[in-house]
């Protein structure tokens, strides 16, 4: 039997919008035994809670989204890294936050434990006290005789998120990039429990600041479907229109990062000149230029006024005419596309981790959550997904480009037809599970909350940088050590988005 076709044949759950597989213990051994000879199925997360381990997979091939989770047995559970790499990542994080093992997993070292918390397994039912503080992890080793090592972070000169990069390298060539993050862990995931969605929206809203609408409308919705309740169409108009001033804003801030990360500073002024119009297009119509909590459950928090939408259309033209002259500059430096030419993942890679954003679709991955599986308004909205083979760090300024040019159009059609009603719905005291999610700047993001009486028993948020942060270890490999700050920019990956 395939592998979706095991999850399909269990029994399932009531979530929503779709129900949760619920496989046995050793159902989820044939998965994890199967998954590599159906590559179509996708691993979008893997989470957990204190009794059982949790996974959302799509397939790409029917389209179809398949929640399943496995219940712990003897403290462990069967492994999908070995034929799902990307599952790495998150079966670590499941170890430090709940305890539970991974089975013939790819890797067992911490993640986001340094040893520092004074307990073991803070999400566990009863969490356990550190009998000795573990030793940090070690970093994988080098298959070369005559290498060194560039340890990068995690402290930055500047304002930057907190991340340790081990780079090890054969003179100018890196032969190996490795990651270590956790330093900015925040204990969301902690705090969300035992409150309501309204109280949480805060926490959520905060996971990536510069994201802070797409997380904020993933939770929201998420929210939603576990109490079965759906905003008016003028509060998903309004959402709609904050995530596509959120997503222009952010392709201006990487593109003016990654000129001035080649020495184009040419282009890094007028890019970043360009958002801060977009901030303060935000700022004058929903009074904060993040736009942070102006998304709740049940809506968004306040309406936007007629001067709110006259400002915002003011800046489009503006806005227009400075996208072009960005595409101008880029067009006539052919030494600008030649420095760029660096950070290449393969298509199949960024296929395997089921990569999206511009990551994904700069390696011809066209997925985007606003068509697939879709949500409101956009299901009424006409809009191109741009896709490019090259794979990059010119294919995915190229995409940021085009996508800019994409939500000005979505924009002015959702301006157009922005629909009357109120802005808000309360919520019931509900009790249930439900998934939501949302296209943000860097893809697509993904948050699982389950209620109890209208209160949060469990949650968990997948932040696109969880399939991006190992695509950039593999483009770093067989680049130079100067290509380290081009490509960091290109993937724009967020640390506190990971870190939780």
């Amino acid at each position: 039997m395939t592998a979706s076709g095991i999850i399909a044949a269990a029994v399932t759950a009531p979530c929503h919008p779709w129900p949760r597989h619920i496989l046995a213990p050793d159902a989820w051994s044939a998965l994890a035994a199967v998954l590599a000879e159906e590559p179509s199925l996708e691993l979008l997360a893997l989470w957990a809670d204190p009794t059982q381990v949790y996974a959302l997979f799509h397939d790409a091939g029917s389209g179809r989204f398949l929640p399943a989770s496995v219940a712990i047995v003897g403290g462990g559970y069967p492994a999908l890294s070995p034929q799902r790499p990307a599952a790495a990542w998150f079966e670590r994080v499941v170890h430090d936050l709940w305890g539970h093992t991974a089975l013939g997993a790819t890797d067992a070292r911490p993640w986001l434990d340094h040893g520092r918390w004074g307990q073991a397994a803070p999400l566990a039912t009863r969490p356990a006290p550190l009998a000795v503080t573990p030793a940090p992890p070690e970093f994988l080793p080098v298959a070369a005789e005559d290498y060194h090592q560039i340890p990068l972070g995690p402290v930055f000169g500047g304002i930057g998120e907190p991340g340790h990069f081990r780079l090890s390298a054969e003179g100018e060539a890196v032969l190996r990039l490795e990651v270590r993050l956790g330093y900015a862990h925040k204990g969301t995931l902690g705090l969300m429990r035992g409150k309501s969605p309204r109280a949480s929206a805060r926490f959520a809203a905060r996971i990536s600041g510069d994201a802070t609408v797409a997380h904020a409308i993933a939770f929201a919705r998420a929210a939603e479907a576990a109490a079965a309740t759906d905003p008016s169409p003028r509060a998903h108009a309004l959402r709609a229109v904050m995530a596509e001033l959120e997503r222009i804003a952010n392709h201006f801030a990487d593109i003016a990062a990654l000129a001035e990360a080649a020495g184009f500073a040419v282009l890094a002024t007028p890019a970043a000149r360009q958002r801060e119009a977009v901030l303060n297009a935000a700022d004058a119509a929903f009074g904060h230029r993040l736009m942070m909590d102006r998304v709740i459950p049940g809506g968004v928090a306040a309406d936007l006024d007629a001067d709110g939408a006259d400002a915002i259309r003011g800046g489009l033209v503006a806005l227009d005419a400075g996208l072009q002259g960005l595409v101008r500059l880029i067009d006539a430096s052919s030494s600008l596309a030649d420095r760029l030419a660096a950070g290449a993942v393969a298509p199949a890679l960024v296929a395997r981790y089921a990569a999206g954003g511009p990551v994904g679709r700069a390696a011809g991955r066209a997925f985007d959550a606003r068509k697939t599986p879709g949500y409101k308004p956009y299901d009424s909205l006409f809009f191109e997904v741009p896709t490019l083979p090259g794979g990059d760090a010119e294919a995915r300024l190229r995409i940021r480009l085009a996508e800019i040019r994409e939500s000005l159009h979505l924009l002015r059609s959702l301006l157009a037809t922005l629909p009357e009603g109120p802005v808000s719905v309360p919520l019931p005291l509900a009790s249930g599970e439900g998934i939501g999610w949302a296209e943000g700047c860097r893809g697509d993001i993904w948050h699982w909350l389950r209620l109890d009486g209208g209160l949060i028993a469990a949650a968990f948020v997948r932040d696109p940088a969880w399939l991006h942060f190992p695509l950039f270890e593999a483009a770093m490999s067989g680049s130079t050590i100067a290509d380290f700050p081009l490509c960091a920019a290109s993937f724009g990956c967020s640390v506190s988005g990971v870190d939780l």
